[in-house]
């Protein structure tokens, strides 16, 4: 792993369709040029101290500049708190119980992602207001 000079590590699932678009959506953010967005789906990423490569790809995870790793939840609300078009967000976690309750609604979403991402992809083949697939 090399260290990155950005203030963020994104660690994300370049494979689900799903987490292509979301990555996709925060690289367009003001406040993403100080975040590194690592596909750990490719078998070079070595995603560093504390994180293998099968457990980067099971779950969303960020890393600090200090080296600080967070996943789900947590990780969600440090990329919000990057991202100034997603400060409300961010603070919304500050309240009491928020985060938790986002890392349970995470976790609920974990199990489906994979047939949620199949769908997504298939939707995304669809053209035309038909919905032809291509």
């Amino acid at each position: 792993m090399q260290k990155s000079e950005h203030d963020l590590s994104v660690y994300y699932d370049g494979s689900c369709s799903l987490c292509q678009a979301e990555i996709a959506h925060y690289r367009r953010q003001r406040g993403a040029e100080e975040i590194d967005f690592v596909d750990v789906s490719r078998s070079s990423c070595d995603p560093g101290p504390g994180l293998d490569r099968a457990t980067a790809m099971a779950r969303f995870h960020v890393r600090t500049k200090d080296g600080t790793l967070l996943s789900g939840a947590e990780a969600f609300a440090r990329i919000w708190a990057q991202l100034p078009n997603y400060k409300w967000a961010w603070r919304i976690t500050r309240f009491p119980l928020m985060l938790g309750l986002l890392e349970f609604g995470y976790r609920m979403f974990l199990p489906i992602r994979s047939r949620l991402s199949r769908a997504f992809g298939w939707l995304k083949r669809c053209d035309g207001p038909e919905g032809k697939v291509t």
